[in-house]
Order: C-alpha cells, then sequence, then structure tokens
C-alpha cells in the first residue's frame, strides 16, 4: 500500500521499448514501475516507493527528502563561456535590466 502524503515528485511517461507507461520517482532515481495504464504505473510506483521506504526504516537508512519540502535559497552559480557572459551582458544594459533579471528570465522559459 502506497505512502499517505509521501510529497515525493512521480512522472508517468510511455516507454517505447517496453511498449509499456513506466512510473517513475525522481527522489529514487534507480526505482521504476511498468504498466499497462498510466494510472497502474503510478499506483505501482508508489507501492514501490512505499516498500523501499519502509525497509529502509527497518535497517535506519536515511531516508530521500521529498524535493518538495525543501528549502531552496534561489542563488545557485552558473559558469558560462565569457562570450556569452559578454552578450547576456549586452543584453540587460540594452534592455535596461540587471544580468540577474535577464538570466532568470531565460532560465525560466
Amino acid at each position: 500500500m502506497a505512502l499517505k502524503n509521501d510529497h515525493y515528485t512521480y512522472r508517468v511517461t510511455w516507454s517505447e521499448d517496453d511498449k509499456e507507461y513506466v512510473g517513475l520517482c525522481t527522489e529514487f532515481p534507480s526505482l521504476s514501475w511498468l504498466a499497462k495504464t498510466p494510472e497502474s504505473a503510478l499506483k505501482g510506483i508508489r507501492n514501490v516507493v512505499s516498500d523501499v521506504v519502509t525497509d529502509m526504516k527497518s535497517n535506519k537508512e536515511t531516508i530521500p527528502e521529498p524535493i518538495s519540502v525543501k528549502h531552496y535559497s534561489g542563488k545557485f552559480m552558473v559558469r558560462v563561456p565569457p562570450e556569452v557572459h559578454r552578450d547576456l551582458a549586452i543584453k540587460a544594459a540594452e534592455a535596461g535590466i540587471s544580468l540577474n533579471r535577464i538570466a532568470s528570465s531565460k532560465l525560466s522559459q
């Protein structure tokens, strides 16, 4: 039985190789579940995650924290080639906005 309100990040997609839907959990990248319907794939991966979490608890292992409950500062550093940095700085200046604002805008697109 799936965990109630586990807050993990689930996704269901089609697997052309398997000719079935595959349920995935971002916080547990090694786990998946194949099923004939997307609903069954989601139910299956949620049950697998529940079983793994139960097993990890019994073995006193660290359980991954759901991405949805983590705190993010909104800051991270990205290294880009000098030419890209220069181009963005020029575009920001021409638009009358900060380099940070133009980079944030492009990342969110």
